[in-house]
């Protein structure tokens, strides 16, 4: 090797070095701050709890409750303001709203936390959280005992498909043959913030049906699934299970097992 290649491939070396070690110290430096409001200073938790109170006694049991902020200005190290913004402002102007965070309405203070989530909904296929057509707070209670929104019935996680269900209702109604996966939950097939796949599918083509639908190889080489050798009757090259004509209703049929309209 020359000199001048040498140095070429030293340089290179080095920028990419360079390029790995500022990625992984700009991640240990993230910094996940409460949101702040101009003038407005730390007020504590008892400060919300008079006008507040259906929020703040279930409070102490919910996720965020035991989410720890250290933080000096703050007077409580896991409250209400984290999520909120200090609320001086906003309780000495008797509850003006323009005084303090809502992530009801603005998903950004749950974003700064859930950072996972935040790039999930970038991905090519995901809800319109960022957007602002949709907000966290549709589909989780960030003050209850648990995180998913509960149902009328009061139960949350076992209620998992009514979350989905309020907006999906044509996918997640009753029928006669039903999809096994559908009780498991949809987070079976689909990743509720955001995927690389069409329809938010955790994997692509008939390798999602095939997670939980084994396929069983002949000794000739045809692909056997349930049974039905997929390879012999041309199933297998059609494209994917939904896709493909063979099984169109993967939510479920009222009138075919192999999920027909």
């Amino acid at each position: 090797m020359t000199s001048r290649g040498w140095w070429l491939g030293a340089g290179v070396a080095g920028t990419l070095a360079a390029i790995i070690l500022s990625s992984c110290s700009s991640i240990e430096r993230t910094v996940m701050a409460p949101p702040m409001i101009e003038g407005a200073s730390f007020a504590g938790n008892k400060a919300c709890y008079e006008c507040h109170t259906n929020y703040t006694r279930q409070f102490a049991s919910s996720a965020h409750g035991r989410v720890h902020v250290p933080d000096a200005r703050m007077k409580d190290q896991t409250g209400c303001e984290s999520c909120h913004g200090p609320g001086s402002r906003h309780i000495a102007s008797g509850g003006n709203r323009s005084f303090i965070v809502n992530p009801g309405r603005d998903s950004q203070s749950c974003l700064t936390c859930h950072v996972q989530v935040h790039a999930e909904i970038n991905l090519p296929y995901h809800h319109p959280i960022a957007q602002g057509r949709m907000n966290c707070v549709q589909c989780h209670d960030p003050h209850g005992s648990d995180i998913m929104k509960a149902s009328k019935s009061g139960l949350a996680m076992s209620r998992l498909n009514e979350s989905c269900a309020s907006c999906h209702r044509e996918q997640s109604k009753p029928r006669v043959y039903e999809h096994d996966a559908m009780r498991e939950g949809c987070t079976t097939c689909h990743s509720p913030h955001g995927s690389i796949n069409d329809k938010m599918l955790i994997e692509r083509d008939s390798n999602l049906c095939l997670k939980c639908h084994a396929q069983v190889p002949a000794s000739n080489g045809d692909v056997v699934i349930g049974k039905v050798n997929h390879s012999a009757l041309g199933f297998a090259s059609r494209g994917t299970c939904w896709s493909a004509g063979c099984h169109p209703n993967v939510h479920g049929s009222n009138v075919s097992p192999k999920f027909h309209y």
